[in-house]
C-alpha cells in the first residue's frame, strides 16, 4: 500500500555527493514515503540538473514532488513548480513579482529572517539547523526553542532541517514544524528505504491508503 502523510511532511533533500543517476534510482524506491525531493546540486550544470528531473519523471516520480533549489531558471524551464532559495539566491521578492504562481521557499537562519521573507512573499521558510548534524559541525544547533519562537510567529509553513533523525522528529512537529527536510538521515542510511519508513511511522497524523 502507498504510504500518504496528512498534514504534515518529508522532504528529502540531494546531498550533492552521488551521481544524479544514482540519487534518481534511490528517490524512486522511496518515493511512497516521501513528500517532496529537493534537488539541492550545487556543482551540477542546469543542463544536468534539467536532465535528472527528465529522469525522475520518466521513472515515476511526480512533478509536483520535486523542488529545485536556488536554479529558478531550471524549475520554470522544466515547469517545476516549487523551487527552494538560499541567502545566494534570487531575492524572493523578486522571483515572485516575476513568477506570482511560483511556490517560493526559503532557507533562513533566526526569527528576524523568516519575518522579512514572509513580509517579502515567502510561500514557504525552512529554519535549521535544528540538532547538531554531521554538516554542520562547527556550528552550534539552533534548538528546539528557536524554532517554536518561529512557528509561532509566522503564518506561513516552517520545514525544520538539521540533524532530524526517528528519535527525534516528533519534538519538530510538536514545536509547529509542517514539515522535516532530510538528507544524512536517507542518504548515508545502509537502507534508505527502511530508514525512510521509519521517519514515515513517527511522523505524526500520518495514514495509510
Amino acid at each position: 500500500m502507498k504510504k500518504t502523510l496528512i498534514n504534515n511532511e518529508i522532504h528529502v533533500i540531494s546531498n550533492g555527493k552521488m551521481p544524479l543517476t544514482k540519487f534518481v534510482e534511490k528517490a524512486t524506491l522511496i518515493d511512497s514515503y516521501v513528500d517532496y525531493f529537493h534537488l539541492r546540486e550545487k556543482a551540477t550544470s542546469a543542463k544536468d540538473l534539467s536532465h535528472c528531473i527528465d529522469h525522475m519523471l520518466q521513472a515515476g516520480i511526480q512533478l509536483d514532488k520535486i523542488i529545485v533549489n536556488d536554479r529558478v531558471d531550471v524549475a520554470l524551464t522544466k515547469q517545476v513548480k516549487r523551487v527552494q532559495l538560499n541567502y545566494q539566491s534570487i531575492d524572493t521578492a523578486d522571483v515572485k513579482r516575476t513568477f506570482p504562481t511560483l511556490h517560493v521557499g526559503k532557507s533562513v537562519h533566526s526569527l528576524r529572517e523568516a519575518m522579512k521573507e514572509e513580509e517579502n512573499g515567502a510561500d514557504s521558510i525552512m529554519f535549521g539547523h535544528i540538532f547538531d548534524s554531521p554538516s554542520k559541525r562547527a556550528l552550534l544547533p539552533r534548538g528546539l526553542t528557536s524554532l517554536q519562537e518561529i512557528t509561532k510567529e509566522m503564518t506561513i509553513p516552517v520545514i525544520a532541517i538539521g540533524g532530524i533523525r526517528p528519535d527525534n522528529v516528533k519534538k519538530v512537529f510538536y514545536m509547529g514544524a509542517k514539515g522535516v527536510a532530510i538528507m544524512s538521515g536517507i542518504w548515508e542510511s545502509d537502507d534508505p528505504l527502511s530508514a525512510v519508513k521509519d521517519f514515515s511511522r513517527r511522523v505524526p497524523h500520518a495514514s495509510t491508503h
